[in-house]
C-alpha cells in the first residue's frame, strides 16, 4: 500500500461511506473531504466531517498505519493539532490528542472497493515497458484527452517561464535583448544551441539595435563573438568580416566566446552555424523592434512573414567561409520557424501576455494548432499506443505528460491515471 494511493482515495471518496464509523464506534458522514496540502502540515486542509452526530471542521491526516503518527514526531508539532481525523490503511495503535483523547481514525483497508485496488495494481505492473498505462491510453474519451492536453501545455509554458524571468531579472526587464537570446539558441538548434546562447549573451543587446542598419555590421558583430573569423581566409568577404569585428572589439570592448564551441560536425550543411548565424544577422537587420511585432501577430501566416529572412550574398554560394558551392537562396523554412514559435515565440508571447494582466491565450492555442505534430521518439512511441497527434499543441502536451508524469510515476496526479483508477 501507498500513501499517495490513499491521498488519491481519500479525495476522490473511492470507498463505501455508507454507515462509516470510526475506529470507536461513532458514526461519520464526510461532509468536505478537504483541500489536497501539497506542502507541510496535514495532508488535507478545511475538512468537513460530523463525529457522532459533532460537526467538526478541521485538518484531515492520511497514513498506511496509525503508528506513522508517531513515527513522523506528529504528536510533537502543533501543525497537527487542529486534525480532526486520522485517516489511515490500517489502525494498528490508538493515537492521542493533546487533551488526551483518542484522535478519531476511520480504517480503510476493509472499505475500498477491490476494483479500485485491481485498477492501481494493474496499472503500476512493473512488466510494462514504457507506460505504466500503454494498454489502457488508448480508452481515455477524447474529449477527456483534449483537456488534459491543455493542461499539460500550459504546464510546460510555465515550466519555460522560469528561463524568461532569469533573462528579465539579468537584462533589467529588455524584453527585446531577451527575446534575441532565446531566438540565437533556437538557431543553434541542439548542437550548437548553448554556444549560440553563450554568442547572444555576451554583449549588451544595445549593439544590435546600434548596428541594425547594417546587417554587414551585425555578421561581423556574431561571426566574430562566434571565434570563427581568428582563421586567416583568402576571401574578400571573410576579410572585410575580420576587419569589421577588429573594429567592433576595441570599440565595445568585446569578448568572444572559447574558440571551439561552435560545431559543425553531424550538421545538415543548411544548418551549418555560419548559414544560421548569417540568417539571424539579416533577421535584425529586416525585423528592428522584432519582440514589439512578435506581440502584434496573431496569424501563423504573418509569423511566416515576419521571419522570411535569408543570408547575405556570399552565403548563396557557401557553407563555409572556404569552398564554394551552388548557388541556392537559403531561407529560413517552415519547418524552422515552427521550431521557433514552439521553443521561443510562444513562450515569451505567453509571458510578456500574462504580466500584462491578460487571462485569454486563445490566439496562443489556434497558432499551436496550426503546426505540424512534432517528430521525435517520445510522439512516435504515443503513436505506436494509438494515441496519435493532429497538431503541435498535442505533441507538446504529450512531451510534458511523457516527462512530468510519467517518468515520475505521478500517475495519481494525470487524469488518465485518475480515469483508469476511477473505473
Amino acid at each position: 500500500m501507498k500513501e499517495n494511493l490513499l491521498h488519491f482515495i481519500w479525495k476522490l471518496q473511492l470507498f463505501s461511506s455508507n454507515k462509516l464509523q470510526c475506529t470507536k464506534n461513532k458514526s461519520i458522514y464526510i461532509i468536505a473531504a478537504g483541500l489536497h496540502n501539497l506542502n507541510s502540515g496535514p495532508d488535507f486542509l478545511n475538512a468537513k466531517i460530523e463525529i457522532d452526530g459533532q460537526l467538526w471542521a478541521g485538518n484531515v491526516e492520511i497514513h498506511i498505519n496509525s503508528s506513522d503518527w508517531y513515527a513522523h514526531n506528529h504528536e510533537m508539532d502543533e501543525n497537527y493539532d487542529s486534525v480532526i481525523l486520522h485517516v489511515v490503511w490500517e489502525h494498528d495503535v490508538a493515537v492521542f490528542n493533546k487533551s488526551n483523547m483518542a484522535l478519531p481514525t476511520l480504517e480503510l483497508k476493509n472499505i475500498i472497493s477491490k476494483k479500485v485496488l485491481e485498477n492501481y495494481n494493474d496499472l503500476f505492473n512493473k512488466n510494462k515497458k514504457w507506460l505504466f498505462c500503454e494498454s489502457s491510453i488508448s480508452s481515455i474519451d477524447n474529449f477527456k484527452l483534449s483537456h488534459w492536453y491543455e493542461r499539460l501545455y500550459f504546464e510546460r509554458l510555465e515550466q519555460k517561464s522560469e528561463r524568461i524571468n532569469q533573462l528579465l531579472e539579468i537584462t533589467k526587464n529588455n524584453w527585446e535583448a531577451v527575446l534575441f537570446i532565446l531566438l540565437a539558441k533556437n538557431f543553434g538548434l541542439k548542437i550548437n544551441g548553448e554556444a549560440f546562447n553563450d554568442i547572444a549573451s555576451s554583449f549588451d543587446f544595445s549593439i544590435v539595435r546600434k548596428l541594425a542598419n547594417d546587417p554587414a555590421q551585425l555578421e561581423a558583430l556574431l561571426f566574430g563573438q562566434a571565434s570563427l573569423l581568428q582563421e586567416n581566409v583568402e576571401s574578400e568577404y571573410f576579410k572585410k568580416l575580420k576587419y569589421n569585428y577588429e573594429y567592433l572589439q576595441v570599440k565595445f570592448q568585446l569578448k568572444p566566446i572559447a574558440k571551439g564551441q561552435i560545431q559543425f560536425f553531424r550538421l545538415r550543411p543548411p544548418n551549418f552555424p555560419t548559414i544560421r548565424l548569417s540568417q539571424l544577422a539579416l533577421l535584425y537587420h529586416l525585423q528592428q523592434n522584432l519582440f514589439s511585432k512578435i506581440i502584434e501577430v496573431k496569424a501563423i501566416d504573418d509569423f511566416y512573414s515576419l521571419f522570411n529572412v535569408s543570408t547575405s550574398t556570399f552565403w548563396e554560394t557557401h557553407y563555409t567561409f572556404g569552398k564554394e558551392s551552388k548557388k541556392s537562396i537559403k531561407k529560413l523554412s517552415k519547418s524552422f520557424v515552427d521550431l521557433l514559435l514552439i521553443n521561443t515565440i510562444l513562450p515569451i508571447k505567453f509571458m510578456y501576455l500574462k504580466k500584462m494582466g491578460e487571462t485569454d491565450f486563445s490566439d496562443l492555442l489556434t497558432v499551436l494548432e496550426h503546426i505540424k505534430p512534432e517528430k521525435n521518439t517520445i510522439i512516435s512511441n504515443f503513436n505506436e499506443l494509438k494515441i496519435k497527434s493532429k497538431s503541435a499543441f498535442e505533441t507538446q502536451a504529450l512531451l510534458q505528460l511523457k516527462n512530468e508524469y510519467c517518468n515520475n510515476q505521478l500517475c495519481l496526479e494525470c487524469e488518465i491515471g485518475k480515469e483508469l483508477l476511477e473505473r
